[in-house]
């Protein structure tokens, strides 16, 4: 098992350095030169060449690599001025460090994921088990219409409908904003109520519909009429022979899920106006801000490959023969 354990983190070392080479020739050899970027059009080629200097990118192309990766463990120097560890650059149009920025916005982005994955979790899965063993009745059919119906609806569609009836109409929500929760635990959660609805009603519908399909299958299994046939109570068959192996593919799905969102959820913080990393990240695209752009690109990156790791971690305390095949 941890030979298994120390193969995947080895793996997630080489994917890690891949990103970040790819993603590094991607933003700082194939975009406009930054040094032009960073002076104006009106710069003279002096002041150019010696920003190139500052930035390192007079050096062989390997080089400047070496100087990036370094810098996130171990700072770097941009002419007189030091970045610490874990450096990852400045941002071109706020002069910003950009780590400074990133772990700014984290926090945001972190309590609309969470949020948001509680609820999907809670009513995705509990609805499709629900339907699953209601199958073919009016509750069946009624929430897998509801949940079709769901998954058809645009994020910023429901957001922008959510706005006008429960703000401006109703007003019984305020206008989402980032409250910190130490501040005013009330307000914190009815601002980030609709972020979290909105982001989760197309998961939930999602998983709703998968749920029910494995249960479903799970339940024509001869091991679970062998089960029924022992005359063990109903209760105890959905959980220990129906949900668990139902439950292996959506935590797979679920890991991927919540990863990516922990780099951002690009389209409702951008709605909202909540200062996260999926904002910022739509921001620097709109204004070509190398640094900013590779740095989430590569903390997203991390996400997805730590929950990959987590969820084959996870897989061994669901699935038995996983235990067995990885020892």
């Amino acid at each position: 098992m941890m030979r298994y354990v120390l193969g995947r983190l080895g793996g997630v070392v080489l994917i890690l350095l891949a990103v970040c080479l790819f993603t590094y020739l991607i933003f700082f050899k194939l975009s406009p030169d930054p040094a032009v970027m960073i002076c104006g059009k009106t710069c003279t080629p002096e002041r150019i060449d010696s920003i190139r200097d500052v930035l390192g990118l007079n050096q062989p192309l390997l080089t400047q690599f070496w100087d990036f990766l370094s810098g996130i463990f171990a700072g770097r120097d941009y002419g007189s001025v030091h970045c610490s560890a874990p450096c990852l650059g400045y941002s071109f149009q706020t002069n910003e460090s950009v780590w400074s920025m990133i772990t700014a916005r984290l926090p945001v982005s972190i309590t609309v994921a969470v949020g948001a994955a509680v609820l999907w979790l809670l009513v995705g899965v509990i609805g499709g088990l629900l339907s699953a063993v209601k199958q073919g009745t009016w509750w069946d059919r009624s929430a897998m219409g509801l949940a079709l119906g769901g998954v058809s609806v645009p994020n910023y569609v429901l957001a922008l409908l959510l706005q006008y009836v429960l703000v401006v109409k109703l007003q019984v929500l305020p206008f989402p904003s980032a409250v910190p929760f130490a501040d005013n635990p009330l307000l914190w959660f009815e601002s980030y109520l609709m972020p979290w609805v909105v982001l989760a009603v197309g998961y939930a519908c999602l998983y709703a519909r998968l749920t029910r399909s494995n249960v479903i299958d799970t339940l024509a299994e001869n091991y679970y009429r062998t089960a029924r046939a022992k005359g063990l109570s109903g209760a105890l068959i959905m959980r220990r022979h129906a949900l668990r192996p139902a439950l292996t593919p959506i935590t797979t799905i679920f890991g991927m899920d919540f990863a990516g969102l922990l780099g951002g959820a690009l389209i409702t913080e951008t709605v909202f106006g909540l200062n996260g990393i999926g904002k910022m990240a739509a921001d620097s695209i709109a204004k070509n801000d190398q640094p900013v752009i590779m740095a989430v690109t590569l903390l997203a990156a991390f996400f997805v490959v730590i929950g990959n790791v987590v969820v084959d971690l996870l897989y061994t305390a669901l699935d038995p023969r996983v235990r067995v095949v990885s020892s």
